[in-house]
């Protein structure tokens, strides 16, 4: 007896929006506007229980934060997207080979690439699913995004309020339920964009490539502060440490740990003993978060034990205790002299723990960095424009913000991505309309085409031209 297998939930939504596109496969520019405004619109009209849920996923993350670095780069990257729009769909002009080609013609048509996947990460999911969402229907495509297991509340939230902005056969959000995860990359997207670990994004990859699938992939990354000896300490801790502490340092492009000049070491403690507690005055300040789930508390809390049993110094920056595991908060820590083969200098932290290791040549660190993978970004501090470019040029990474950290992702106009370990592919911007667009060329042949002479039978026109063609 046959048995017709029911298709998944994930194949139905698949199915329909293959369908929507082959029905309308290139939306007009009208059309792509009025998604994006939509979109911005969702997100001004439920700030607030955005914030609510994110805030529920974590145990408590700071509202602040999260308008900061989630609700504010969705509205005003949209708002630059549409400026833009106009000029990234225009067909683009390119050369012909007028001795080969005279009187043709070639063009470049940015079209839309049909369904994209997209597998958002717990750590930012509103900015890490609507940013990328803003790109793919800049180039006019539709959408199947699915949510972290540790963003229950807020999937919950945009799969119960985003069907009253966008229907089905153009956006739909999914929960991780168990497995959801497995058969999403397994689906036959026209790209896939994973923004996650390593060794996740290598699942990813390994199933899309069974349907031969694109995809971009956006990874973690020991991403290091290099200060040098120009460069003011004072400066430097209260800009390291902003983004540092930023949601609790659970940012793929945070600092993970710092280079420090050996003679500056104990002057940028100082310094961090001074504004860590300024901007949070104990453990259970509003502004400060929480640990995502008690699997990574308990893993931070382990690195530190480990670092401490290697003999490093662990200086936590809060008066009270090191931690509060009733909320998963741990206290802003700085490590010094951990060993190289410590947890701390092996892995990703990805908490609110910062190793600082003394340096007396720039050329220890250059050394150092490139002999691990190649990190999501690196951040230089320095007033010498030399120095600056002898790390940019001989220190490979996906990014670079000099003098500060973490801000170049927030520019609408620079590609964000990895290299190599870091990640694959760019998105943000006019980057980010390529990425999910089709740059599809097109060739124009001319009324008399010119290669018509070489055409066989060869004899000795045929040589005369070929000659002329080659000489």
């Amino acid at each position: 007896m046959n048995q017709t297998l029911t298709p998944s939930p994930l194949d139905t939504a698949l199915a329909l929006q293959r369908q929507a596109y082959l029905a309308h496969p290139v939306p007009t520019l009208a059309e792509r506007k009025a998604d994006l405004r939509t979109l911005q619109r969702f997100v001004r009209e439920h700030k607030e229980a955005l914030c609510d849920a994110i805030s529920a996923d974590y145990g408590h993350r700071s509202r602040h934060e999260t308008l900061l670095a989630e609700v504010f780069p969705v509205v005003d990257g949209i708002d630059h997207v549409i400026k833009h729009l106009p000029g990234w769909m225009k067909t683009q002009r390119r050369n012909v080979d007028l001795r080969t080609f005279f009187g043709a013609s070639n063009r470049v048509i940015p079209q839309p690439l049909g369904v994209v996947g997209v597998i958002v990460p717990w750590n930012f999911p509103l900015n890490l699913s609507l940013v990328p969402l803003t790109s793919i229907f800049a180039a006019g495509n539709r959408a199947m995004v699915k949510m972290s297991e540790n963003s229950r509340h807020l999937a919950a939230y945009l799969i119960a309020h985003m069907p009253a902005y966008f229907p089905p056969e153009k956006l739909q959000f999914f929960d991780e339920t168990g497995g959801v995860g497995i058969a999403f990359s397994q689906l036959k997207f026209d790209h896939l964009l994973f923004t996650g670990s390593g060794a996740t994004g290598r699942l990813v990859m390994s199933a899309a490539a069974q349907n031969l699938c694109p995809v971009t992939l956006e990874l973690g990354g020991r991403s290091p502060a290099i200060v040098c000896e120009d460069f003011p300490v004072r400066v430097a801790a209260e800009r390291i440490l902003f983004v540092k502490f930023l949601n609790a340092g659970q940012i793929c492009t945070t600092v993970d740990h710092l280079w420090l000049p050996q003679a500056k070491v104990e002057a940028f403690v100082q310094a961090a003993r001074e504004i860590v507690p300024a901007r949070y005055p104990t453990l259970d300040s509003p502004d400060y978060t929480s640990i995502i789930d008690q699997r990574s508390f308990d893993r931070l809390l382990a690195a530190l034990d480990d670092a401490r049993e290697r003999g490093a110094t662990l200086l936590p920056l809060l008066p009270g205790p090191a931690f509060d595991a009733s909320v998963r908060k741990i206290n802003p820590h700085i490590v010094l002299d951990a060993p190289p083969e410590s947890v701390l200098w092996q892995r990703e932290i990805f908490g609110p723990i910062l190793p600082i290791r003394g340096y007396r040549s720039l050329e220890e660190v250059i050394d150092a960095v490139n002999a691990g993978p190649r990190p999501l970004a690196v951040y230089p501090f320095s007033h010498d424009r030399g120095t600056v470019r002898v790390l940019l040029e001989r220190v490979m990474s996906g990014g670079v913000s000099v003098n500060d950290a973490l801000f170049h992702v927030g520019q609408h106009d620079l590609p964000f991505g990895g290299v190599g370990e870091s990640g694959m592919g760019h998105y943000h911007g006019h980057d980010g309309f390529n990425t999910f667009s089709k740059l599809r060329p097109v060739f124009y042949q001319g009324r008399f085409p010119t290669l018509k002479f070489l055409m066989p039978p060869y004899g000795k026109l045929a040589d005369r031209v070929l000659a002329f063609l080659i000489r």
